[in-house]
């Protein structure tokens, strides 16, 4: 598809309910890889008391930023695989990066919920990564500098923005399939389509999580954690499907199905 196709075929409708339901399945692992972060936004917003309409519409606005921010990068890499890619090609080596992408998000997956099930809280993953992890501990901790300016008035639509250019296995993928799909606005409604279906757990997480006691929490992270390893059998499966082997996994889609 070219840069200037605006609707959508079905399949490429298809695929944006495959995206939806990544960014569900693949919410689990924002949790992990930035639930500390969220967990701190909250802190800071937390007054002590019920939860307010000032936390819902900071968080709101946190996510709100995400979401732009996936939409803004993936109709940068749509457009990069129109002008730049042989899309014929790009496929045949996607398969197998994609496979290799499933895999590891999938070991990510499992290592936060056997996290969040032995330890009851939540897991900085990302910082026990190599190269990555540095990476990311030192944009963490640029915006945790700034959280006092920001967290409170609209400055948190660019806290969440920001997270676009958090190092993440689970958008990296995604950005891929941008630039297969060959078009700026397709790759961009998809990576919309993934950030709002992280949308529903992380919101979850920075506002109503907040409110519970410390020992209600702790029991809801290992609930979590359980079910973080049931829903990480869906990209293992996929992952490793592209290497011609077949596990079963629930019946929830991907994008690169």
């Amino acid at each position: 598809m070219g840069l200037g196709t605006a609707g959508l075929s079905a399949g490429e409708t298809t695929g944006l309910a495959a995206m939806v339901g990544l960014g569900l399945v693949g919410s689990v692992h924002c949790l992990g890889m930035c639930g500390p972060l969220v967990t701190t936004y909250a802190d800071r917003l937390d007054d002590g008391g019920p939860l307010s309409l000032t936390e819902i519409r900071q968080q709101s606005l946190f996510n709100l930023g995400r979401t732009a921010s996936y939409t803004l990068l993936g109709g940068l890499f749509g457009a990069a695989g129109a002008l730049v890619y042989d899309l014929a090609a790009l496929a045949r080596v996607g398969t197998l990066v994609r496979g290799g992408a499933g895999v590891l998000v999938g070991l990510a997956i499992v290592a936060v919920g056997l996290g969040y099930l032995t330890r009851g809280r939540a897991v900085d993953l990302a910082r026990g990564l190599p190269v990555v992890g540095a990476w990311f501990d030192r944009v963490s901790s640029a915006l945790v500098a700034r959280l006092d300016r920001l967290v409170d008035g609209p400055g948190m639509v660019a806290l969440g923005a920001i997270h676009g250019l958090l190092p993440c296995p689970l958008l990296y993928p995604a950005f891929l399939y941008a630039a297969a799909t060959g078009s700026a606005v397709t790759g961009a409604v998809s990576l919309a389509a993934l950030g709002l279906g992280t949308v529903p757990l992380v919101f979850a997480y920075g506002t109503a999580f907040g409110t519970l006691s410390p020992g209600r929490r702790a029991s809801l992270h290992r609930v979590l954690g359980a079910l973080f390893l049931v829903l990480a059998l869906v990209p293992l499966a996929n992952g490793l499907a592209a290497f011609g082997v077949t596990v079963p996994k629930p019946p929830l889609p991907m994008p690169w199905t």
